[in-house]
């Protein structure tokens, strides 16, 4: 049991050895340019969007070789969610919320594609891979035209249907 004396004189002990001055010197640091390359956030303004481009019909042959096996043919769902709406949501269920009945930002389904998909390889597509699946499966759920080109600027001006759906929980964060 730790009494107030050995807690007191452990603390001692540990400044006098000087436990508190340099830390476990566990890894490195990191260069600017290192971190940079993890930096990859996208804010739901579109703002951290890399270059690149892509279009629906680029978005649909990607889907084909690296989507369909998880999301079934057009994303109507397999081992994976449905990327397709069925309706209104009108539960918690998981399974209801999709890119066009759900998601408030473009900028967050690119992100989310670009740091988790495909599931076994993340962070493994181009930027313009990610252009064009997103393309691809916002003209699915009827967002966007089927001929539809996107990128930084056009992605960012994107309204997604259920924009204004969500709550803000610290709006004075926005």
């Amino acid at each position: 049991m730790f009494t107030p004396k050995l807690i007191a004189a452990l603390a001692l002990l540990a400044l006098a050895t000087g436990a508190n001055a340099e830390g476990p010197r566990l890894g490195k640091t990191i260069s600017a340019e290192e971190l940079a390359a993890w930096d990859s956030s996208v804010m739901p303004d579109g703002n951290g969007l890399p270059e690149g481009s892509g279009t629906a019909a680029q978005g649909a042959q990607i889907f084909a070789q690296k989507c369909v096996t998880c999301h079934g043919e057009k994303g109507v769902g397999g081992s994976a969610s449905a990327l397709l709406p069925r309706g209104p949501i009108t539960s918690i269920n998981g399974g209801e919320k999709t890119i066009g009945n759900f998601w408030p930002y473009a900028s967050t389904l690119f992100d989310y594609i670009r740091r988790a998909m495909p599931w076994q390889q993340p962070k493994s597509l181009t930027s313009n891979e990610v252009y064009a699946l997103t393309a691809y499966l916002l003209a699915l759920n009827k967002v966007i035209d089927e001929g539809a080109g996107l990128d930084a600027a056009t992605l960012a001006k994107i309204k997604m249907p259920n924009r204004d759906g969500l709550i803000i929980r610290f709006p004075d964060r926005i």
